[in-house]
């Protein structure tokens, strides 16, 4: 598992255990990281910022509204899952896989920083906005309305308020490790080990600029 050294304003750098994509993040990272590369280099390619407009378009559609997105949005037939008896609704890893990319094309908009990030887990972000956002305690009050979400559209209109204010912060995020947790959170018995590992990442990250806020364990799960 990947470790990285993070600042934190009320002590010394920390070690920070990374959980580990699985096989559709690292597919929908795969998706992520090429089309960064293509709209941020030093002459952007047209179709990769047409595309982030399309796919801005999507963020809470069903996977499928716009063919001419199929590239950016399709799963590999080895990693669909189970299909719904008459095949007519997305899987989860479909619909994971879309709401994903999706608001990663909300979180790079107008920005020329790379807001896709390898291991960068949505609960690390959430500690880094607290540090650097002017109103800390809106952004915890947020994270907590995502935490206790009980329907999945519930979770993604929580998300996608919170990505707009990583934006405007320049933090970005694992999209990949994103699409795991996304697809997890589509089940209903494990939606609550997802939000559990999201506020843990979130509290091992020490987002507190207390002082005196106690160091933690810095051990992380993994949700398969």
């Amino acid at each position: 598992m990947t470790t990285a050294v993070e600042a934190d304003p009320a002590g010394p750098p920390h070690k920070v255990r990374y959980r580990r994509r699985r096989d559709l993040g690292e597919h929908v990272a795969r998706t992520v990281g090429r089309l960064q590369a293509r709209a941020l280099s030093t002459v952007p390619q047209p179709e990769a910022v047409s595309a982030l407009a399309r796919l801005r378009r999507g963020i809470g559609r069903t996977p499928g509204f716009d063919f001419t997105l199929e590239r950016y949005v399709q799963v590999p037939e080895h990693l669909l899952g189970r299909r719904p008896a008459d095949d007519t609704e997305p899987t989860d890893a479909e619909q994971a896989a879309h709401d994903a990319v999706t608001l990663y094309a909300l979180h790079q908009q107008s920005r020329r920083e790379r807001m896709h990030a390898d291991g960068r887990g949505l609960g690390h972000a959430m500690a880094d906005l607290v540090r650097r956002s002017a109103g800390p305690d809106g952004v915890r009050r947020r994270f907590a309305a995502l935490g206790t979400a009980s329907t999945y559209p519930e979770s993604i209109y929580h998300l996608r308020s919170l990505i707009t204010m990583l934006r405007e912060h320049q933090i970005p995020l694992d999209y990949g490790l994103l699409a795991d947790d996304l697809q997890t959170l589509r089940i209903p018995g494990r939606r609550p080990k997802i939000q559990a590992i999201w506020g843990r990442e979130f509290f091992r990250s020490r987002p507190s600029t207390d002082a005196d806020a106690p160091n933690t364990d810095n051990s992380e799960e993994d949700p398969s």
